[in-house]
């Protein structure tokens, strides 16, 4: 027989605890599946019964060493029942300790023996516990597999898959738990609308089959959706007064769905209150607290009754969890978004209420012998005692909480945390030295495990300014502090280290905006270093929160630091920010003038190009590579002016994201085949007008003389499934987009117009281009000709910035925002005639096409109106600049 056991799963990862919402996103469907058995044998049978006691008073590891002994003597007397009875319980209790690997390998033997007995109804079952395994390791694709198939564009379930087989057998419980996981696989994959549709056919199956497990997910999709709105309608607004009515439809959606978001936890607190359940109730009240507390609307008597239900719980993971919530509950949650590293002004509960809970969570799971639980309950009282300034007790507790989480390889999410709160501790100390080695370790940890957190949940994009970034921030300023006092070698070696940080952060952004799309090809670190010729300087800027530093890396390995200063005082980010949007707002409302201003220009060639002067002409150098740091994304470095010349007219000019992403192979763009795409008519796509663009036969015509192997896609033609049938037959080196690209806030609005008003999204772009028959590295420049880039948006240029990367060309040609056709064509002309009859580099192909757009009255083709930057300096080249 078996014996019902709810096994309340909490989700073993550090985003929950830092989430703006803290939603509590656990895998409920194993409520729905999860039964301890106990064998009927007579010799294992007791091992089994004492091992399910154990288990139910959350002694894991004990019930874990009874059901070993007794799997060992089912499989010597070949009892194959008993043996995927005992392997089911085993994989449970190896995920309550957070050892998700060893879970799977016996929930894989368990589908196994299953199978073979011909149980296919547990077969179904069996599959949606080992996807939820997998969906805990952020392996949200393996989940979706196994659920239901690996094609995301279908409904209909693959043969063999968890759904297909629970509507084969007519299991109701297995299609909810089955259709649950999967709503819960795609929120987490940032497919909002396939989460809410699985998980509201769930809900319709059968209302008796613990309902409120479906009404708290559905919540929290909609949260999740919601959030999403906000930040389109951040986007929206971000590129001026003609899109805010945009922005007000956004912000409207994202209300109607965080108004559901609060009914479905409300149901679902009902429900559960109904069927008795108190632990299904905390998750949802929990839920409403935050959502609540969100709009500065939490109700006192919503926590006092958290308050109380608390202490019904049962002792487990989650109840340890509900206390440190509530603990962290700041009076004003808008202003924290990573409760374990920043600190509220004031808390919801007093500070002795607050300091209690986190005691009662370290209790609950010392008692149930949780090192997961017990390390966070540790590592957050420590962290309640930084925010008091007792650093002697915060830095006992979160090196108690480093040894709690160093019991279990699979706590790295939980160790880098820890690792960073020492830093802060020490820095706070005035212990340089302890805090960059605490930081460094961090940061070391982050390092591997930064893919699965980026990627395993998309809802951290929301909160990885606050949760992620600072360690790569705050490491970078502790090494630039510290060279004011080191000797040049020591020196040299700190500049190093902070630009290999730096440049991590910028890899993790760049996962962070795409999403888990985003394939980062990374070369080995010594090709790297052959990528710099003779004639080639690199810029790196790094933006702090009291400063700015310019880095200059020079081919014989040198580097030079510049802090950014006016009249003797560092510039903090809030003045360097508010000098690069004038700069930037100079050029672009430049177009409506004859006449460009300089001022602006000159500026932050004081600022960033000046100090290095001396050195870039010792050097002989030719060409700046340019690896920007936040808003720095948005600006034309070649526009920069040093009160006789623009910076272009000196250098050739590229930028990248990172050094790291360029391929150690010099290009070759001359004999190329092209494939060319382009809109000529006006458009409208998501609501949103896009002008007719009138010069771009001429441009085509252009391209085509230069490249006469050929293939045209033209409006109507240009489409997704066009698109994907050339790239599929054919290999091409050059790929010109002559249409509108628009750059968003997030990558579901940075997409292309294609004919019949419609659009590609720079992730589908990818897809097609991963197609080739030579991989995408084949191409060795994508055009777009016609971008528009939200004005002054940070993440809108890291969009347009990472192009090349997530598509997956050496480099890219694109424009900060739109210019006149006839300027396009001008430039675009003269880029490729360089680039092809000249054999020169691309930076320096658009070099030469600026020049002749600033040399305008030289020649008779061209508008005298086109030598101010506002016309050529948006176009620039991203990527491989060779």
């Amino acid at each position: 027989m078996r014996i019902l056991a709810h096994l309340a799963h909490i989700t073993r990862k550090s985003s929950i605890y830092l989430s703006i919402a803290l939603f509590l996103a656990s895998l409920i469907f194993c409520l729905l599946l999860g039964k301890l058995a106990a064998s009927q044998s007579i010799n294992p049978e007791q091992l089994v019964q004492q091992g399910v006691e154990l288990y139910r008073t959350q002694d894991y590891q004990g019930a874990i060493a009874q059901w070993e002994t007794a799997l060992s003597n089912y499989q010597t007397n070949n009892d194959r029942i008993n043996t995927a009875i005992v392997r089911e319980n085993l994989a449970r209790a190896y995920g309550q300790i957070g050892q998700i690997d060893k879970a799977i390998a016996y929930w894989e033997q368990v589908v196994d023996n299953y199978r073979q007995l011909g149980d296919f109804k547990q077969v179904g079952r069996m599959l949606v516990e080992q996807a939820q395994a997998y969906i805990q390791l952020g392996q949200n694709r393996r989940a979706i597999a196994l659920l239901c198939g690996s094609d995301w564009e279908s409904d209909k379930c693959l043969e063999g898959t968890a759904l297909q087989i629970a509507r084969q057998q007519k299991d109701s419980l297995g299609q909810v738990a089955a259709l649950g996981s999967l709503g819960e696989a795609y929120r987490r994959s940032g497919e909002y609308d396939r989460a809410i549709s699985k998980l509201e056919s769930a809900s319709q199956i059968d209302p008796s089959i613990y309902t409120f497990s479906v009404l708290n997910s559905l919540g929290n999709a909609y949260v999740a959706r919601a959030q999403s709105w906000d930040s389109r309608a951040k986007s929206a607004s971000a590129q001026g007064q003609e899109f805010q009515t945009k922005a007000e439809e956004f912000e409207q959606q994202a209300s109607k769905d965080y108004q559901k978001a609060w009914q479905y936890f409300q149901s679902s607190r009902q429900n559960a209150i109904a069927k008795g359940d108190n632990a299904a109730q905390m998750r949802s009240l929990l839920n409403l607290i935050q959502l609540d507390s969100r709009f500065n609307s939490s109700k006192q008597n919503d926590i006092e009754q958290a308050l109380v239900l608390l202490e019904r719980l049962t002792d487990s993971p989650e109840k340890a969890n509900a206390a440190m919530v509530l603990a962290n509950l700041a009076a004003d949650p808008a202003q924290i978004t990573a409760p374990l590293a920043q600190c509220p002004i004031r808390r919801q509960l007093p500070d002795a209420q607050a300091e209690s809970l986190l005691n009662k969570a370290l209790n609950v799971a010392r008692t149930i012998q949780d090192p997961r639980s017990e390390s966070f309950a540790l590592g957050a009282l420590g962290h309640f005692y930084e925010c008091r300034s007792e650093y002697e007790s915060a830095l006992k507790l979160t090196q108690e909480a480093l040894l709690a989480a160093d019991q279990n390889t699979s706590n790295k999410d939980s160790t880098y945390l820890w690792e960073w709160q020492t830093g802060r501790i020490f820095n706070a100390q005035g212990k340089q030295a302890d805090a960059i080695a605490a930081y460094q370790r961090a940061f070391a940890i982050l390092e591997k495990i930064r893919s699965d957190i980026l990627v395993a949940d998309r809802d951290v994009q929301f909160d990885f300014r606050d949760a992620i970034e600072p360690i790569y921030r705050q490491l970078t300023q502790l090494r630039l502090t510290s060279t004011l006092s080191l000797p040049p070698e020591q020196k040299e070696r700190e500049l190093t280290l902070a630009l290999e940080t730096i440049d991590s952060l910028r890899l993790a952004e760049l996962q962070n905006y795409f999403g888990n799309d985003c394939n980062l090809a990374i070369p080995q670190t010594e090709s790297i270093q052959t990528l710099i010729s003779q004639d080639t300087a690199v810029f790196n800027s790094i933006i702090l929160e009291d400063s700015a530093a310019v880095l200059l890396s020079l081919p014989n390995g040198k580097k030079e630091i510049h802090w950014v200063e006016e009249n003797g005082k560092k510039v903090d980010r809030k003045t360097l920010e508010i000098a690069i949007k004038e700069f930037r707002d100079s050029l672009v409302f430049g177009i409506e003038e004859f006449s460009y201003d300089t001022t602006q220009a000159q500026k932050l060639y004081n600022w960033a190009i000046e100090p290095f002067e001396t050195a870039l002409n010792s050097a002989k150098i030719e060409t700046l590579i340019f690896v920007q740091d936040g808003i720095f994304r948005t600006i034309p470095m070649s526009a920069l002016y040093d009160g006789k010349q623009f910076l272009v007219e000196k250098y050739a000019i590229a930028t990248t994201p990172s050094l790291g992403l360029i391929a150690a192979r010099s290009s070759n763009s001359q004999n190329n085949r092209a494939l060319i795409l382009g809109v000529t008519k006006a458009a409208k796509v998501d609501e949103q007008s896009f002008d007719a663009l009138a010069n771009v036969p001429r441009e085509i015509k252009e391209i085509q003389t230069q490249f006469p192997d050929n293939k045209l896609l033209l409006d109507e033609q240009f489409n997704r499934e066009n698109l994907e049938k050339e790239l599929n037959q054919s290999t091409y080196q050059i790929v010109h987009v002559a249409t509108h690209a628009q750059f968003g806030f997030i990558p579901e609005d940075t997409f292309l117009v294609t004919g019949n008003n419609n659009k590609i999204t720079i992730n589908e772009l990818e897809i097609a281009l991963r197609q080739l028959k030579e991989g995408a590295k084949s191409v060795e420049l994508l055009a777009l000709t016609a971008c528009q880039t939200a004005t002054g948006d940070e993440r809108a240029a890291l969009g347009l910035a990472g192009v090349a990367v997530q598509t997956g060309v050496r480099s890219a040609l694109a424009s900060l925002w739109s210019v006149s056709d006839d300027a396009t064509l001008a430039l675009v002309t003269e880029f490729y005639r360089s680039l092809v009859n000249s054999g020169v580099s691309k930076a320096e192909a658009l070099r030469t096409a600026q020049l002749k757009l600033i040399k305008t009255q030289e020649s008779e083709e061209i508008t005298d109106q086109y030598s101010s930057p506002a016309f050529w300096a948006p176009f620039i080249l991203i990527g491989d600049w060779r």
